[in-house]
């Protein structure tokens, strides 16, 4: 898992701090948290399930899942390939 803390955009408005982003007109973009997870398709509705249930505030911007698949994986330090890498 990594995360990341990053701006972001959407149509979410329940911010009440000022952001840098205010200082200029032309961005329109908030602090947000991006998680990255990659795990095995067998995980993935219980992953889902949990981020559901603990990642919701009931306030818009409280994010999306977005499930991609991967192709490949490669450890680089170890040379380990596919789901052993993980």
């Amino acid at each position: 898992m990594t995360m990341l803390e990053c701006e972001g955009t959407g149509k979410y408005r329940d911010r009440e701090e000022e952001h840098i982003s205010d200082k200029y007109t032309f961005v329109d973009a908030y602090m947000v948290v991006k998680l990255e997870i990659l795990i095995p398709d067998s995980d993935l509705k219980d992953a889902i399930a949990t981020i559901r249930e603990h990642g919701r505030t009931g306030y818009s911007g409280d994010g999306m899942i977005i499930v991609t698949p991967v192709d490949e994986v490669h450890k680089i330090r170890t040379d380990q390939e596919g789901i052993d890498s993980i």
